[in-house]
């Protein structure tokens, strides 16, 4: 028997739970189910044996395959027993254990026969349990009982056919689909919960028809639905129809705008802050249109239930990231929220206020959170301090009491997460607000003396390195610095060394202080420590043996590493197994995924140079070992750029042909990687005949065609074009694939001798500007943007005209120039009126590109746009702009 309820001792804590289910055991319970063989069947004791075995279940105990099979043959012996209890425990039951299909149909008769029983208990349950564990052959028998049960009178046998019907659809929908005259019966049900289902299932038969759903949205909205439940299914589809359809509209006509203004009057709490949470999702949604929403939001922040106050007030947090206006009025309301008992209210509260306030406000705030800091949980006081940083940028003025306030809370007790976070809000305000920055490092510097996170202190003292000797007196820094040098664990200790290496590249009159403190360094007991001290100290000595000049020890301290660290890491273990010395300007500036990875049509094969060679070598390796090895190309210098593969063909055709770009500094070679799909036929002389008519900057120099081609065997054919040194040159190819077929015997496998000339046409294939460029980020675009020549910097602006989104118009320029966005600025937020992106690269002929452009969008979509573009030359400043005013 289950084990019974534990009376609870009064000196006990009493938050300690009692289960019914303490310390069973699955083989004493598996004993304990021999009680289904009894003759007299005890329906108490067999209920609490199922008990037993579904708690075990769910608790994700696995029971072997004799196991499983004992259990359900006992379990359904207990079809005899008239107990209503014991009929819905063996219900469950044969639905957790999802007997096989030769198990299956020893069960089937008994549920065929519940299914139509007078019970209605039984009628839902066995239609729940049938659809579960049946097959599709099975269920086509039964097809015609289903659809009686969706229109039955009793709403439970109605709902339980209708759930069943949404599990069947992901397995056979083409039945589940001859359902739609019913379901669409049920969905006029005055059963909230049936009305519910059908609507739900209405909504997934035709959710892959836009129009069909755009139809159900139309008829329904015209009340003819009650049910609140169902009403909240409405809200969702018709909000869905609504954005499917903003593309299509003008400005201002937005539909079914009058249908989730008229539910915001609703009677049911749920429809009415689901159709205000609808509003506030609108793309570019306006401040008439939100105003009554935030009224009933505001209404639900004083409700005495919980639950609408804390979804009241996390609507409102969201629109407060794009609307503070919109929802200032609700400040009042918000600020009584921070002393309410459940702290994910009072946090939503403190945040919403962070971003809705005003400058004045920002001290009044700071007191109320200081108070409510200490009484909320780390993953809380994350979101604080993220709306914090987002504060300060707002009002960068108030820096310094919002900057004192992250130190404050940075001393006391928290978990590495919630240290984190206020580490990294410290460092965007370093750097984001000037002024902030002495205040900032000195935050930082006190926090590292008693920092218990290795992390975070190689963090800190690698910004402190970039940003330390730049103050108006970085002397001050150094004993931090040499103190992790003293106190800490190796790895930290080795990253102060480095810190202290860059005061000394940067500030010559500290220099010799820092000679001092590296030599200490030398005796240090770990080998890494010793290293980076003897590394530092001959690159910072007159007898510089790795550093020739200032700006190449600087570049050597400072500059981004701009290789791969998965290439670098190739190259090192090649080098390793060779004489040749190791040179870092070897190392392949990209990395891809395979070729053609892209998926195929089932049976076709990769075509050409579709799996690089197994094990490190990078794609690029491949690719240049590929070219190296044709004599014809090997004048054409190093190997800069290799496309990904361009699909010429469809799938399923005859040939399948993809073409692979190679850019060179003076050549570009198109690889055309070919495969024959046709048994019955053997190529020879293939080749690609290309039209450059369209591409004037192009002379096609060498041709090499493809000997022969069989079945399903992939080759390449390659033509490569001269093109004028270190220009974007672009163009079209027209592309036309020539050879001679000759059948082949399928008895033999042996082609005929005499063959025929045959030519296939291709799509077209592109040469444009984003081919000339190497994607390669930067790991502090601040540092990098700084240490490149202002000299070589070019700016201009630009107008785009009328554009969608100022997200597709960034994406669209980034796609124009393709260069690697850096620190996440290709995301934009929703209904944002402006955005800056940070691009980086490198141009053919390895020089080294970054931009800074900068967007704005107006009431009219009219976008414009400020380009900022610094290179090591600046002749390719003047070419990134030519590109963009050409794209």
């Amino acid at each position: 028997m289950a084990q019974p309820f534990v009376k609870k001792d009064d000196d006990l804590d009493e938050e300690e739970e009692y289960s019914p289910f303490h310390g069973i055991e699955k083989g004493a319970v598996l004993q304990e189910a021999r009680v289904f063989h009894d003759p007299q069947l005890d329906a108490r004791r067999c209920s609490q044996v199922i008990t037993k075995l579904l708690y075990l279940l769910n608790q994700g105990e696995t029971f072997t395959k004799v196991e499983a099979t004992e259990v359900f043959f006992a379990v359904t012996k207990l079809f005899q027993s008239k107990d209503t209890v014991l009929r819905r425990m063996v219900y469950l039951m044969i639905k957790e254990l999802s007997p096989s299909a030769d198990e299956v149909i020893i069960v089937t008769s008994s549920l065929m026969k519940d299914m139509n029983s007078k019970t209605d208990m039984y009628r839902a349950n066995a239609i729940r349990v049938l659809c579960r564990i049946i097959d599709g052959t099975l269920l086509t028998q039964i097809e015609r009982y289903l659809k009686q049960a969706i229109v039955d009178k009793n709403p439970v046998v109605a709902s339980g056919a209708l759930v069943s019907g949404v599990h069947l659809l992901q397995t056979n929908p083409e039945i589940v689909k001859r359902w739609s005259n019913e379901v669409q019966e049920a969905v006029q049900s005055r059963a909230a919960l049936v009305q519910f289902h059908a609507l739900a299932l209405l909504h997934q038969i035709r959710q892959n028809d836009r129009l069909a759903v755009s139809k159900l949205v139309t008829s329904l909205t015209k009340g003819s639905v009650r049910s609140p439940l169902a009403q909240c299914l409405l809200i969702r589809y018709t909000n869905q129809v609504i954005r499917e359809s903003s593309s299509n509209t003008q400005a201002g006509e937005r539909p079914f705008f009058d249908y989730l203004e008229s539910c915001l009057r609703h009677k049911a709490e749920m429809v009415v802050f689901e159709a205000a949470r609808a509003i506030t999702e609108f793309n570019g949604v306006t401040s008439r249109e939100l105003t009554p929403a935030i009224t009933v939001l505001q209404l639900f922040l004083s409700s005495s239930k919980p639950v609408l106050r804390f979804a009241a007030i996390r609507t409102l947090n969201k629109v407060a990231s794009t609307h503070p206006l919109a929802v200032t009025n609700c400040n009042i309301d918000m600020e009584s929220l921070i002393s309410d008992q459940n702290r994910s209210i009072a946090t939503l509260a403190i945040t919403t206020l962070l971003k809705t306030g005003n400058e004045s406000s920002v001290d009044r705030l700071m007191k109320q959170i200081t108070n409510f800091m200490s009484d909320i949980a780390d993953e809380f006081k994350i979101v604080v301090v993220e709306a914090i940083r987002s504060l300060c940028l707002k009002f960068p003025l108030k820096y310094r009491s919002l900057m004192n306030f992250l130190s404050n809370i940075l001393r006391e007790e928290g978990g590495f997460d919630y240290k984190k976070a206020i580490v990294d809000s410290i460092v965007i305000l370093i750097r984001d607000i000037p002024d902030a920055k002495e205040i900032g490092l000195f935050h930082l510097c006190e926090f590292i003396e008693d920092c218990e996170f290795t992390y975070l202190s190689t963090q800190i003292l690698h910004f402190l390195g970039n940003e330390g000797p730049k103050t108006s007196d970085p002397s001050k820094y150094i004993r931090y610095i040499y103190n992790r040098v003293i106190l800490e664990n190796a790895t930290v200790r080795a990253c102060a060394v480095s810190t202290l290496a860059k005061f000394g590249a940067m500030v010559d009159s500290l220099k010799p202080r820092i000679f001092v403190l590296l030599r200490r360094c030398l005796f240090d007991g770990d080998d890494e420590v010793r290293d980076r001290a003897t590394l530092y100290l001959n690159t910072l000595g007159s007898d510089a043996s790795v550093g020739g000049t200032d700006e190449d020890v600087k570049d050597f301290l400072f500059g981004p590493l701009d290789v791969p660290l998965v290439n670098l890491e190739t190259s090192l273990q090649n080098y390793e197994a060779s004489d040749i010395p190791f040179d870092i300007y070897s190392v392949p500036r990209e990395v891809k995924s395979q070729p053609l990875a892209e998926k195929k049509a089932p049976g076709k094969k990769t075509a050409g140079l579709g799996a690089p060679p197994s094990g490190p070598t990078s794609v690029v390796d491949a690719y240049e070992k590929l070219l190296s090895s044709i004599p014809e190309f090997s004048s054409f210098g190093k190997l800069f750029k290799s496309s990904s593969p361009v699909e010429l063909t469809e799938a399923e055709t005859e040939y399948s042909v993809n073409a692979v770009k190679h850019i060179f500094d003076g050549h570009v070679v198109f690889q055309y990687n070919c495969t024959n799909t046709i048994p019955e036929q053997l190529l020879e002389m293939v080749t690609v005949f290309v039209d450059a008519s369209e591409a004037e900057d192009f002379s096609e120099v060498v041709s090499k065609p493809l000997r022969t081609l069989p079945y399903d065997s992939p080759g390449q054919t390659f033509l490569a074009f001269e093109k004028p040194e270190g220009v974007p040159a672009t163009g079209k190819f027209s592309n036309l694939l020539k050879f001679v077929v000759k059948e082949v015997d399928p008895a033999t496998g042996e082609a005929e001798e005499d063959g025929v000339e045959d030519e296939y046409q291709l799509e077209d294939l592109e040469i444009v500007a984003a081919d000339y460029m190497l994607k390669v980020g930067v790991s502090n675009f601040k540092n990098a943007w700084e240490s490149m020549d202002p000299g070589n910097e070019r700016i201009d602006e630009y107008g785009l005209g009328v554009k969608e989104s100022l997200a597709e118009t960034v994406t669209a320029v980034i796609d124009i120039l393709g260069m690697q966005p850096c620190e996440g600025t290709e995301v934009v937020s929703s209904n944002s009126k402006s955005h800056t992106s940070l691009l980086s690269g490198i141009f053919v002929g390895n020089v080294k590109v970054l931009v800074r452009v900068s967007f704005g969008i107006d009431g009219s979509k009219q976008v414009a746009m400020r380009l900022a573009v610094r290179s090591e030359d600046p002749e390719i400043s003047e070419k990134i702009h030519e590109i963009v005013a050409e794209g």
